[in-house]
Order: structure tokens, then sequence, then C-alpha cells
């Protein structure tokens, strides 16, 4: 099949999941007023791999099919490679200005390298080394859209931190079957969860390696519409409000949600780890998923840091504020986020290495330091709007207005000299739903713990660094005999000798 139509994607989500949103049963997600239009830009983003000038860019042909993929199924030998990977990603992400966090391309790119390194799985189970290599061929070779999970829900908090789930409500193995496994409990978010084909359970990352987390130690997928799978949404921010009143929430509702599973059987084929909390601990950063993904995330986060350049850019334009020099400077900390992230992602490439599977992988550092640090800098970018829109984000009429009895006043009162009053309403609207809207609110929450609570995804980077060289360097320069000081301090003595003796 290769890549996939829009229709094709739209049709395959008519499966008979279970998707509940405000207290009622989701017969149909592609009709459904809360989540038909987020369906319905996923699969205008993957209808662009259909685009003529974007085929080479979006995809590659298949090296057992022959059949156009998706470029984020390229595995990277070289660093021609991840550029290629680099462009098709910053090219996905920019259609959305990066408001579409979770698209395709970012689980597309872990499970390229968890089979890449598919011995790691084999290390565990044979089984699992096979099982891991047959289902990335089969999302490559049939497009799928895919949700994960990770967390689990906590009852007792301080347990959890010491690796020990809450068993009351965390996802564990109930029984074996000659099938596979039964598994009940719920984990969290999944987002896209109910707009995806299938969802994958990533492992649980901070179990207690010993025999009491073996039941909680596992990683494998399902199809969404697997029996006893349900998944419970938060209220939509797509309101029904037209596109020019929501440009922002009317598009890109990426739908989040919890999913219980109710003794859901797990075939034994699509599991990839199970009752080995070591491996389940460790395989992201030893498979280089991790890295992968990072990848993908800093090139969406340069997409979405330079949409909010633009963004303030206009504004500024529009209302004649960009000529005053705290403007300039404003904008300029905006600026300096893309441009960090750019500098993050070209010293990523450039310094990557072939790993122990010949894998081109990113340097991992240059990735870790753009993923601790746009997270806050996300904050300050909607602070910048807040700032420099100010009331002008409150002065915005619907689109109703445009074409009602008041549409004089509209046309006097909300023109400005650079713009006419419907495009200077509509330009303050895409800001509104950006800074000051619940669409807008989840960005910044979202970019706040996309990796995880930020201390863990701090810890992660000091754990990671290399830090003895320069601990060394420190203790060097203490005890180092300074031969410059030494010889200044010589000469002076010198100097001094010779006239006392003057």
């Amino acid at each position: 099949m290769g890549a996939r139509t829009a229709q094709e994607y739209l049709e395959g989500l008519n499966d008979g999941r279970e998707v509940w949103i405000g207290g009622e049963s989701v017969k149909d997600v592609t009709s459904h007023p809360a989540l038909r239009r987020g369906a319905s830009s996923i699969g205008a983003w993957l209808n662009r791999q259909h685009e003529a000038e974007l085929r080479d860019v979006l995809t590659f042909a298949s090296p057992e099919s022959g059949d156009r993929v998706g470029t984020s199924f390229l595995r990277p030998v070289t660093q021609e490679d991840l550029g290629r990977r680099s462009a098709a990603f910053l090219e996905a992400a920019r259609w959305s200005g990066g408001m579409l966090g979770r698209t395709p391309d970012y689980l597309n790119s872990s499970f390229m390298a968890l089979a890449s390194a598919s011995e790691f799985f084999t290390a565990v189970n044979p089984e699992f080394g096979r099982n891991i290599q047959a289902y990335f061929r089969h999302l490559r070779e049939n497009d799928v859209v895919l949700t994960h999970t990770l967390v689990n829900p906590s009852v007792n908090r301080r347990l959890t931190d010491q690796g020990i789930p809450s068993a009351q409500v965390a996802l564990h193995i109930v029984r074996h079957t000659d099938r596979g496994i039964v598994v009940r409990g719920a984990r969290l978010l999944a987002t896209l969860g109910p707009l995806a084909d299938e969802l994958v359970v990533f492992p649980s990352t901070s179990l207690k390696d010993d025999p009491s987390s073996t039941r909680y130690a596992f990683a494998f997928a399902v199809p969404c519409a697997t029996s006893g799978l349900r998944f419970l949404c938060r209220d939509s921010y797509d309101t029904g409000r037209s596109v020019f009143d929501a440009p922002l929430s009317a598009r890109f509702e990426e739908m989040d949600a919890v999913v219980v599973f109710d003794d859901v059987e797990v075939p034994w084929e699509r599991i990839f780890l199970l009752e080995d909390p070591s491996s389940c601990n460790t395989v992201h950063s030893a498979t280089n998923s991790l890295i992968h993904m990072m990848h993908q995330v800093v090139c969406k986060n340069i997409a979405k840091a330079e949409f909010m350049v633009g963004l303030l850019c206009a504004m500024t334009w529009a209302n004649q504020r960009d000529r005053a020099p705290q403007t300039q400077a404003q904008i300029a900390e905006a600026i300096c986020v893309v441009e960090l992230m750019k500098a993050c992602l070209t010293a990523s490439e450039a310094n990557a290495k072939a790993d122990q599977w010949g894998t081109m992988t990113p340097d991992r550092m240059p990735l870790d330091a753009a993923r601790n640090v746009f997270p806050q800098q996300y904050q300050r970018l909607v602070e910048l709007v807040q700032l420099l829109g100010s009331s002008s984000l409150m002065a915005t009429p619907g689109q109703a207005d445009l074409t009602s009895a008041i549409a004089g006043d509209i046309d006097t009162y909300f023109a400005l000299d650079n713009l006419e009053a419907p495009q200077r309403i509509g330009l303050f609207r895409l800001a509104q739903d950006v800074a000051v809207s619940g669409f807008g609110a989840r960005q910044a929450l979202y970019e706040r713990f996309f990796f995880g609570a930020p201390e863990r995804v701090a810890g992660m980077l000091f754990q990671a660094y290399d830090k003895e060289p320069l601990t060394k360097r420190i203790f060097d320069f203490l005890g180092r005999p300074d031969s410059i000081i030494d010889l200044a301090e010589g000469q002076r003595d010198t100097a001094s000798e010779a006239d006392d003796g003057r």
C-alpha cells in the first residue's frame, strides 16, 4: 500500500473503536463535532505525501515493496540520510506551525530505531526481536497512524516515585493464554488516541528492578478497535467555531485521552518486551530510539518557534509597534529561540555517528539541551504574544459580526493603517488562539511536559552528560603551578632587587 491518502485513513477509522467524550459514546470519530476536524487535518497531513513537489521530501521507495513510504521510516546510515529525515520533519511540522505535536512521524522515528536495534529485543527473547522487525514493516508498508501511552495512573505518588505502580489502577498482566497475554488497568496520556489506527503501549521506564514489578513490565501494540479498549477523552477545544474565529483549534485538535484496558488480550506477535523490568527501564536509551524521537521533536520545535516569530512580526507590523526598540528587543528574544533550536539540530547532525547497529544517530547532547530549553522558552513566546498583542487580543469580533447590522462599526473602528478590519481581526484571533484560548493553554501545558516532568528530563541530561573532563579541568586548574604568573612575579622580584642595588 505505501503512503496513504486522507480518504483511506478516514475510512479506516470507522472500525468500531470505543471512544467516550462528554458522557457519550462516539459512534464515528470522523463525523463527531469534537473530533472530525482533527481527523480531517491528520488526513490532510497524510495527503501531502502525494503532492508532486513534496513527494521526494516526504517519501522514499520502500526497500521491500518499492512503494513510496514516509521518510520518517527511512533508516539513516549516512549524515545525508539524517538531513533527508530532518528536511521531511521540518516540512511536515511547518504545515501546522508546529501546533500538531504528535504527527505520525514522531512514533515512526521511534520504531525505526527500535527495529534497527532488534538485537536488543532478541537478547530478551528471540521472538521479540522478530516481532519488532515485523511490526516496523507493518507500520511502514501500511502508513499506520500510531498513538502511544507511557505512564501509569497513580493512587499513591510516594510509592510510584519508588518505582512501585499503584496495583488498583496501573496497567498490569492478568494472565497468559495460548494466544498471548491479558492486561487490565489504565494508561495515560494518549495524544491523538481516538484518531489513531493503533495504540503502542511503551514500557514504564521507572520500574523497580525486582520480581514485584514483572507484571507491570511489557511493551506491545494493538489496534485501537481492540475489544475491551476504551478511550476517555478530555473536553474538545474544537467548539465548532469557523476557521476564521478559531484558526488553530478548528484545525488542529489532536485530542488527548486516558486509555482503559478492560481485560484486553494482546497476541504474542504484538509483544516486544515482557516481564523484564530491566529491559523496560533501558529500552529507549539502549536502542537510541529516544535520540531519534528528539531529532523529530527539535524539528517540530523549530517550526513552532518560527510560527511564533512570524506571528509577533505580523502583529507588530500591523499596529506599527515594530519600530519601537523595546518591541524589537522582545521579538529578538523569540528569534534567539528559533536560532538556538536550529543550532542544536545542526550540531546534532554534524556530530552524528553510526551506533552499534550501523544506524547513523544524531549527537544526543545538543538535542537533549534543546528539549530542556524549549519547554521553558515556549512559555516566554506565549507571554510575548500576550504582551505585544495586549488589548487587541480581546478586540476580536466574530466572523458573523462582519456581515451583520454592525458591519459598518466593524469596518470603521477595527481597521488599521496597514490592514482592513477583517484582516486585522483575523490576525489577532489567531494570536488569541495561540495565547489566550483553551487550545493555546493546552499547547503551553503540552510543551511543558512533552517528555515528562521537567526535573526528570533535566536529571536525564545531567546523568547522560560527560561531566568528568570538565570537573577534572577545575581541579587541574586549582592544582597547577602557573608559569605565567610565576614568571611575572619573578620579573618583579628581579626588578625590585635591581632597584635596591641602585
